[in-house]
């Protein structure tokens, strides 16, 4: 199964690069992650923050793979446990869809993207910084594949 995760933003800190690669070499060949970054709209290109998030939302749909599950990273979904996001893994992989997991931009994603999500989630109810959330996602698909499959990397 393909998880592409979709990143608005191109120019993330060198720490941020090889957090994700080392999480994401974890995982398993039948489970790998793809990782999309997608340009981000330029602020000051005027519009305001509903302008830059629709073009960015263009960029997003056109790095989705064909006929994927949609799922946003939002601030305002239900809290999550790792347990529960295991449980969410193991159902995306019955369904056998590629997946798509959307990490939005400064202002966040584009309200009409959000509205076509199969599902929403929410990392930590503490607001994180953008750079962040990248490493922290690699790692919780990764913990979410060790639970799944009774390995001991999870500690309760």
């Amino acid at each position: 199964m393909l998880l592409r995760v979709i990143a608005v933003g191109t120019r993330m800190p060198g720490w941020v690069d090889v957090a994700v690669d080392a999480y994401s070499k974890r995982m398993p060949p039948e489970l790998r992650i793809d990782w999309k970054p997608v340009k981000a709209e330029p602020r000051e290109s005027g519009g305001g923050a509903a302008r830059c998030m629709a073009r960015e939302a263009q960029r997003i749909r056109e790095a989705l793979p064909a006929g994927a599950r949609l799922v946003v990273l939002d601030e305002r979904a239900a809290d999550l446990t790792s347990a529960r996001l295991a449980e969410r893994l193991l159902a995306w992989q019955r369904d056998a869809r590629p997946v798509a997991i959307v990490i939005g931009g400064p202002d966040g994603i584009d309200p009409a993207l959000k509205g076509q999500a199969e599902e929403s989630l929410r990392l930590s109810s503490l607001t994180l910084p953008h750079a962040l959330v990248r490493p922290l996602l690699a790692e919780q698909l990764y913990r979410a594949w060790t639970i799944a499959g009774g390995h001991p990397y999870h500690r309760e």
